[in-house]
């Protein structure tokens, strides 16, 4: 970096504050910082904020890094005449300085910059959010921004002190490498991405780190196919569903059987990666249903295995125990999922309980295949011996691996049993096992056990990104901002049934028709209270990024990246047929 010191490069037109406050927005109630106002007195700037001034969502913004947002008069003139507006006033962007000069295209991310008796570095660009939409009445707003390439950006307080409007603005100091805000913002949220761009990216100290991680994540990815989130996923075998025959079905517990799968023709299918799912769709009373389950094994190259837990109110695996037939069909699609091994050498831990060791079995199948040096936890729950599913087959595995642990705990067994524990694991129990703390950890099983287990390794020392889990039920909402999110089971949207394409929520369990109304698959959801995860709302940040299983969607608005068949962004995306999301 190159110290710098001259006339001043620009000037604080307006310093703007505000309290977070809860916001009505589409029937609900949004807590936010997002809206300004200019104050004329002078303000102290401190290390996570300004005096008078706060941010509803931390997870977003506000921090050490996103101390004070900056945004500049020249792109209030600038939408001004985009949008024909004549009402933005300083603070409408949500920003705390308003100021003259330093336009997104020349001021670059590490550069520092004195403003009264403080002194700031740039730290990364605007991020996208909905919220800047919402105080404008302009939802749009959060693509425009980066598409017209004004997002506005971050500083991190160097120096604390005293600020005030009309505070002429230096800078002190040249970031490394010249990479603009304009250009950063682009490298995250726009395709045709450079590889020497990104590694510059990664060499700036002053950026923070969730864009370092993002850009790390890219560089690691095949770029032609990357986007905002890093690594594609990878296409399924075939789209939509197939016929799969139903060549046999094996008992493994009381409550598990195995449902062996066959293609009909002779070519092979796809293999499978350890720890996807298939997703099946079966017609049980005139009602059609979509149900995903992890696959257990692969046996040959013709077939898949999966094993089904009865479940005392469950449509589609009763179904499975009692309805199917050997010789039968049922409608198929592709193995797909992101609960995979990830690469390393270090110990790994494959913990499950109940039916929730379908996925790991494969796992440790691989483990065994290749004959790995890696140190290998095996750790399952049951209830009792009867329950204990996969237990020779494991045992098989683990006796092919040079460094091989297991421990098994049961529930409820009526008796002490030989080479087991009672109850469950702890993080008490898990460290006098000699559990190591610098594994990686692959969890399966109901919500609570994940998150039990979470909690122990965790606690353990395990890194929290080191844990990896598989859910089948909804995933967990991601809404910003929201102070009254609903709980209300999915259900029918309220009013007239839709006439359109049938949309189906494979986690949820839900299937409705499209309505001629409808403007998005998120809003769509939203109406029958399907969980959701979004954050800008327009088709830039990929926070709503759904796998399709079946069918087709239109984008309206264009996304500015759009992603693969394969995945649908639902905040800006509408069925053209027969639709299921993975959601």
């Amino acid at each position: 970096m190159t110290e710098v010191e001259g006339m001043a490069c620009g000037r604080l037109v307006s310093l703007n504050v505000g309290v977070p406050k809860g916001v009505s927005w589409q029937g609900k109630t949004v807590h936010t910082g997002v809206y300004k106002s200019p104050v004329e007195r002078p303000l102290m700037v401190r290390r996570l904020n300004i005096d008078g001034d706060g941010q509803g969502d931390l997870h977003g913004h506000g921090g050490e890094q996103r101390a004070v947002l900056v945004y500049q008069r020249q792109s209030y003139e600038h939408w001004s005449g985009f949008l024909g507006r004549g009402d933005l006033t300083p603070g409408s962007f949500g920003e705390n300085f308003t100021i003259d000069g330093l336009p997104d295209d020349e001021v670059c991310i590490g550069d520092r910059y004195r403003i009264g008796e403080a002194e700031f570095e740039v730290t990364q660009p605007r991020v996208t959010c909905f919220r800047v939409g919402m105080r404008l009445g302009e939802p749009r707003m959060p693509a425009l921004l980066v598409d017209h390439r004004r997002p506005g950006f971050y500083l991190r307080v160097i120096t604390e002190g005293e600020v005030r409007p009309g505070d002429p603005i230096v800078r002190t100091l040249n970031g490394p490498h010249r990479l603009t805000v304009a250009e950063t913002d682009a490298l995250l949220y726009l395709p045709n991405r450079s590889q020497d761009a990104l590694r510059k990216a990664v060499d700036i100290p002053a950026l923070s780190p969730g864009w370092q991680q993002s850009f790390h994540d890219l560089l690691d990815t095949d770029l032609a196919k990357a986007t905002v989130t890093g690594a594609p996923v990878e296409e399924p075998g075939w789209s939509g569903f197939r016929p799969m025959t139903i060549t046999k079905t094996v008992p493994e517990t009381p409550t598990i059987t195995s449902v062996y799968l066959r293609a009909g023709d002779d070519v092979p299918l796809e293999p499978i990666i350890p720890g996807q799912y298939l997703t099946l769709r079966v017609s049980v009373n005139e009602a059609v249903s979509v149900r995903s389950y992890s696959i257990s094994d692969a046996p040959d190259p013709h077939t898949y295995r999966i094993s089904v837990r009865q479940e005392e109110h469950g449509l589609v695996s009763r179904y499975l125990h009692e309805s199917v037939l050997v010789g039968g069909t049922i409608d198929v699609a592709a193995p797909r999922g992101q609960f995979r091994l990830h690469a390393g050498t270090g110990p790994v831990l494959l913990i499950s309980a109940g039916v929730g060791a379908t996925p790991l079995v494969p796992m440790l199948q691989e483990f065994a295949r290749t004959g790995s040096d890696r140190e290998i936890w095996w750790i399952h729950v049951a209830r009792d011996p009867s329950e204990h599913v996969f237990a020779g087959e494991v045992r098989g595995h683990l006796e092919r691996l040079h460094h091989a642990h297991s421990a098994i705990f049961y529930t409820r067994a009526a008796a002490p049993v030989a080479d087991s524990f009672s109850g469950r694991p702890t993080v008490d129990r898990l460290r006098a096992l000699g559990v190591p703390a610098g594994a990686a950890a692959y969890v399966c099983g109901p919500p609570a056990f994940i998150s039990n287990m979470t909690d122990a390794l965790t606690d353990l020392g395990i890194d929290a990104g080191s844990i990896y889990s598989e859910l089948f039920s909804t995933l967990p909402p991601i809404n910003p901002g929201l102070v009254d999110s609903s709980t209300t089971p999915p259900h029918q949207p309220a009013g007239e049934p839709g006439t359109g394409p049938v949309v189906t929520f494979a986690r949820s369990g839900l299937t409705a028709r499209w309505r001629a109304g409808d403007t998005s698959l998120l809003e769509f959801a939203e109406a029958c209270d399907v969980p959701t995860r979004w954050s800008c709302r327009t088709g830039v940040c990929h926070t709503c990024l759904t796998a399709v299983i079946s069918g087709k969607v239109a984008y309206q608005p264009d996304p500015l990246e759009t992603p693969a068949e394969s995945q649908a962004l639902i905040c800006c995306a509408r069925p053209t047929e027969d639709l299921v999301l993975d959601s």
